[in-house]
């Protein structure tokens, strides 16, 4: 009995000296073209942008409280935090393989003629039986078919924690750009309001000079269009208000309502260079382009799963309980069973099942290769756009401001001119049109700023950060 017992234990050890390698391929990252410095940058710096957390980059302290606030309660933050704790405890059931599976089981009985393997049987007499078991399986890994499945899913699981941080990116940045976009809303608002007061104002001038017979019916009837189409544009920047509110509340997981606010003038502004880091770090930054390698890592050591069902599979077993035809001697030396063998199973035929199962597990790794590569290109694309946008709307800035202050005088002198009885209406219809849609671009131009900040922090995979 020691001798079988050492025996198999040699045995065991000797398949586990063995099992030293996997089959499959072992995973080596794919070549990627990564440029030197991203486009449209003018000093490279090892620094980045995107490493500092959301708390410094927004210092709006209402922003602020409400990133915190979405954290806490966005529903989609929710549902993937669910699907991390999903797949790290699918990642555990992978690796419990590695284990013996260890289970029990039992019967009793009483009947007659039941036990069809027992001469007892014959006699038509009715009798008791009862067992209890212990048993035992180990696969040994071989092949590496455990250690492959282990590493698919624990890939699956860092896949989906980089997924996660993803969405908390993607939910800071989509807070921030509303809360942006209401700050705009309100100064477009104010605008609006201006220019419908100005309009207002001109009416009354002008009827007033209608009824004391200076002025004709043609500028007055103009006067009154031009204020009916500047009070027409207000309802719809109360919808768009009302809608972006809505949309905002519901980033911060609350019913629609009105949403506390600072205004646009109060902005803390960021400097003229903010740096953009390597290009290569930005592979290990983004929780995208990590979640896509990560995807590829389980692809590629699915394929060595699938190499490792072309080969048997050895385990070993064992058996150890009591068991009785009777009752009464259930407790006796005599019932107590053992046993301890080896398994040993491997496909023969299979109609070409596994090997279509191989060939399709390589063309999901050429899958997610190709969507590893198009995933660094497309983070390339979004820092370099990000760039190109801040830049060149810092520029467009300058040039509307000038244009809206020429306008502001402009209208100004038209007026006065006006009522001097130096020009027409019309000069100052036109001066009035064109200053109060450039100063909605020049409002437009100043958000469009923020929002390239925005979306170059996310391009750059920064705002992951939970708390300050």
């Amino acid at each position: 009995m020691k001798f079988k017992i050492k025996s198999w234990l040699m045995l065991v050890a000797g398949f586990t000296l063995l099992a030293g390698c996997a089959v499959g391929p072992n995973y080596k990252r794919p070549a990627v073209q990564t440029p030197a410095a991203f486009r449209f940058t003018d000093n490279q710096n090892t620094n980045s942008f995107g490493d500092l957390p959301w708390w410094q980059v927004f210092q709006d302290p209402v922003l602020q409280g409400l990133i915190g606030t979405a954290i806490t309660n966005n529903y989609d933050l929710k549902q993937a935090v669910a699907r991390v704790e999903q797949v790290r405890d699918q990642s555990a059931v992978a690796n419990s393989a590695f284990f013996p599976q260890i289970g029990y089981g039992g019967d009793i009985g009483r009947g007659r003629n039941a036990l069809y393997n027992s001469p007892a049987s014959l006699n038509g007499h009715t009798e008791s039986s009862a067992q209890l078991t212990l048993n035992a399986a180990w696969e040994i890994d071989l092949w590496g078919r455990i250690r492959r499945s282990s590493e698919a899913a624990r890939a699956q699981y860092l896949a989906t924690d980089e997924a996660r941080r993803g969405v908390m990116i993607t939910l800071v940045s989509q807070v921030a750009t509303a809360y942006f976009q209401l700050l705009q809303l309100d100064r477009q608002m104010a605008i609006q309001r201006a220019a419908t007061n100005a309009y207002a104002g001109s009416y009354r001038i002008f009827n007033d000079r209608l009824f004391n017979g200076v002025a004709s019916k043609l500028e007055t009837d103009r006067a009154a269009a031009a204020l009916a189409n500047a009070a027409a544009l207000i309802p719809q920047l109360e919808i768009q208000i009302a809608t972006t509110e809505n949309q905002l509340n519901l980033l911060l997981g609350r019913n629609p309502g009105p949403v506390v606010r600072n205004s646009l003038t109060n902005q803390p502004q960021l400097g003229p260079e903010i740096p953009a880091g390597l290009p290569g770090e930005l592979l290990r930054r983004r929780p995208d382009v990590l979640a896509s390698e990560q995807s590829l890592i389980a692809a590629n050591a699915n394929i060595g799963v699938n190499v490792a069902n072309f080969f048997p599979q050895i385990g070993l077993t064992t058996l150890l309980g009591r068991a009785s035809p009777e009752l009464s001697s259930f407790t006796g030396g005599a019932g107590n069973l053992w046993d301890l063998g080896g398994t040993l199973s491997g496909p023969v035929f299979q109609g070409g099942a596994l090997r279509a199962q191989y060939r399709a597990s390589k063309a999901k790794f050429d899958e997610s290769k190709a969507a590893y590569q198009q995933t660094v290109l497309t983070a390339f694309q979004e820092v370099s756009d990000a760039l190109i946008t801040r830049q060149k709307l810092a520029e467009e800035s300058v040039y509307v401001g000038q244009a809206a202050s020429a306008l502001a005088e402009s209208v100004d002198l038209a007026t006065q001119r006006y009522l001097n009885g130096k020009s027409s209406y019309y000069e100052v219809l036109q001066a009035q049109q064109e200053l109060y849609p450039t100063q909605q671009q020049q409002v437009q131009t100043q958000v469009g700023q923020l929002l390239a900040v925005v979306q170059l922090y996310k391009a750059l995979g920064g705002g992951w950060q939970t708390t300050p």
